[in-house]
């Protein structure tokens, strides 16, 4: 099917603004109708999606076909218990697994394995990697297991390995959590995390990665006052950005998440940091957002705040609501956003051709590097589907 061009993107797709989760393992009429009134911009999928390789890229195909403009599919495959695909599949290690093996070659393998098996499915976007560091790898914020690194120069190292690997093989990726999620306390997914983090002790750890994948923006040599080896970033970005749901009073005095704060998106990120890529919310289902602030005023806050695209992952009747929302929006806020999302759409890659023999191949290219990076014994124990310390491994 022929898709309309992002550059003749008018008013009337606000929705370009949206990214939606999907109810179910196929589309309902219910929902297809849904989609094909709104045209939303981008779709996430979750566990509550999969059910088999063949299910899964068909489900991607109908998505994309009642698309006017080419969609961002996008999931969060991360490696370890964050990883929608293990539902079907073997199950990647973890970002801490292949930062304990401490072996640059096993994490650039992975990146690329992930490239391929998200391109064979359909995904153009991973919500990955994550560029937080560990200060704590048994803290209770829905990290466990999930950073590249305990220092700043870990985590550069090993998540661009990873970044440059997946891209390319033409999956987008995704640095989160902006400004850095490392010092809180609790999850996001139940409350507003407070983080007392001064401005300087953030430039010094959180931030100093952050400014790495930045590319011509934030200083490519030198991150704060700490020099990083860059080798391992050979473009040196990330194509788009997530902003975390908590609170920084370094910026904010008033409780505030990050999310709706222009001060950290627009001012920190855009402004100081010369990010030009995709900006995008975390999920604005997550309780950190539901329990402070309406409907209305979360889209109308996070546009102001700078974000190109508000995520709603699970109240999906909403996204009807919130495309009437964007539509009284400022059009000078409107038209920005869509000019981020034009210009990161330029560079979507097509879908591989699909055969559950190409998945298959795969799957036991993830089963060799398991047995790689964990040994035969441990790499048997994968993480029990009964074991869940965040709803981030739920769906």
């Amino acid at each position: 099917m022929e898709r309309s061009s992002l550059r003749a993107m008018k008013a009337d797709s606000v929705a370009q603004l949206i990214m939606t989760g999907v109810p179910g393992k196929k589309l309902e009429p219910e929902t297809a109708r849904l989609f094909r009134r709104v045209q939303p911009g981008a779709y996430i999928l979750f566990g509550r999606n999969i059910e088999s390789a063949t299910q899964l890229r068909r489900l991607i195909d109908d998505l994309r076909d009642l698309s006017d403009i080419e969609p961002i599919i996008t999931i969060d495959q991360e490696g370890g218990r964050v990883s929608r695909l293990r539902l079907i599949g073997n199950e990647p290690p973890s970002a801490q697994q292949l930062r304990d093996k401490n072996d640059i070659d096993l994490i650039r393998r992975h990146g690329d394995i992930t490239g391929r098996l998200l391109r064979l499915f359909g995904f153009n976007l991973d919500l990955c990697p994550v560029l937080d560091i560990s200060f704590d790898d048994d803290s209770e914020n829905s990290l466990r297991g999930r950073c590249y690194g305990k220092t700043v120069e870990q985590v550069v190292r090993n998540a661009g390995a990873f970044n440059e690997a997946m891209r390319e093989q033409g999956i987008a990726s995704c640095g989160k959590h902006f400004p850095g999620y490392s010092a809180a306390t609790s999850d996001a997914h139940y409350q507003l995390p407070r983080i007392d983090r001064t401005r300087e002790e953030l430039d010094e750890n959180e931030l100093a990665v952050f400014r790495a994948f930045m590319g011509r923006g934030g200083s490519p040599n030198r991150l704060g006052a700490i020099e990083v080896n860059r080798p391992y970033l050979k473009e040196g970005i990330v194509d788009s950005m997530m902003i975390c749901h908590a609170w920084y009073p370094c910026f904010e005095p008033q409780p505030t998440p990050a999310t709706v704060s222009r001060r950290i998106v627009t001012e920190l990120l855009r402004n100081e940091f010369a990010f030009d890529g995709l900006i995008m919310t975390d999920d604005l289902d997550m309780g950190a957002i539901l329990t402070g602030y309406r409907l209305d005023d979360t889209i109308r806050l996070c546009l102001k705040a700078g974000n190109d695209m508000m995520m709603i992952c699970h109240r999906v009747p909403e996204i009807e609501t919130v495309h009437r929302i964007l539509a009284t929006l400022p059009s000078g806020q409107i038209e920005r956003a869509q000019q981020h999302i034009d210009n990161f759409k330029k560079n979507l890659s097509p879908p591989d051709k699909f055969s559950e023999v190409a998945f298959r191949a795969i799957d036991n290219e993830i089963w060799d590097l398991r047995v790689a990076v964990l040994g035969e014994e441990r790499a048997k124990q994968t993480t029990p589907q009964s074991v869940q310390r965040s709803p981030v491994e739920m769906f």
